[in-house]
């Protein structure tokens, strides 16, 4: 069976709500993530600008063999906060940046992208969080030819944290259009679509990466919801396994990851459904 459409899919995000786990737990259950037998569907730790000093100094206390950490670091106060993570940063041997994400107003999307692009170290991808809104999918369409990837939050702490079906969609379609590639944070806890205890709706990212599918190939913003909104989850992994390894491959060229609190539970739903 192939697993590829999975690899490096679930970005380690332990750091952040609704987990919150302290950084001396956080970083050690990162380490065995990535060293365990199911290494390879797991992305990078994340972490905040403002918490880079502690990272680097629980780092500097753990064992030589363990090698450089992948890091991804997100920036939510914008560009303006852009030197002073850097310089948080330094050239510390036992960090690897991958990639930073920064938060950018409505309508300053391409600037911010510009901005950010420059200030980026040579290897790593910057990604920029679009505000929800009537702004949106323009400001997707602004990251177009910028070499910047989108990123736009898929929940929260409430129920309006989370965009329904119809929202999702729209940012969707407009990623596919204008070829950007995006990554999701926040309420991609599980594979499929379903209601939470809290009662929030969330979304699956069995879901999300069908109706990628879907709208890389003629569908409408209209069929990607309909995708979006199916909770038979063993008929969404039937279908994204039956793609073949082209398309699986065209999926993730555009769909390249989401941050969760928790590594396991999504790969556990997939082993559940017989996936992995």
């Amino acid at each position: 069976m192939s697993t590829h459409l999975y690899n490096s899919l679930v970005d380690d995000a332990a750091l952040f709500p609704p987990g919150n786990a302290p950084m001396k737990e956080a970083l050690p259950a990162h380490r065995k993530h990535r060293a365990s037998d199911y290494a390879a569907h797991v992305g990078p730790f994340l972490v905040a600008e403002g918490r880079i000093g502690e990272l680097r100094a629980l780092l500097a206390r753990e064992e030589p063999h363990l090698g450089p950490l992948d890091v991804v670091i997100t920036v939510p106060g914008g560009t303006d906060d852009l030197p002073r993570a850097l310089d948080a940063l330094g050239t510390d041997p036992a960090l690897n940046l991958v990639g930073m994400e920064v938060t950018a107003p409505p309508g300053t999307a391409a600037t911010t992208a510009t901005t950010l692009l420059k200030t980026l170290p040579e290897g790593a991808v910057g990604h920029v969080e679009v505000a929800r809104g009537a702004q949106a999918t323009d400001d997707i369409t602004s990251l177009a030819g910028t070499g910047a990837n989108a990123k736009f939050r898929t929940g929260g702490l409430t129920p309006e944290a989370h965009p329904t079906e119809t929202e999702l969609a729209t940012l969707l379609e407009a990623t596919i259009t204008a070829e950007v590639p995006f990554k999701c944070t926040a309420g991609l806890h599980h594979a499929v679509r379903h209601t939470t205890t809290e009662g929030f709706e969330q979304h699956g990212f069995l879901n999300v990466l069908l109706a990628t599918h879907t709208l890389m190939n003629t569908g409408t913003a209209t069929d990607a919801a309909t995708v979006l909104a199916d909770r038979d989850g063993p008929a969404l992994a039937a279908r994204l396994t039956a793609l073949s390894d082209t398309d699986k491959t065209h999926v993730r060229t555009r769909f390249r990851s989401f941050g969760t609190c928790s590594i396991t539970d999504p790969l556990k739903d997939l082993t559940d459904l017989g996936v992995l």
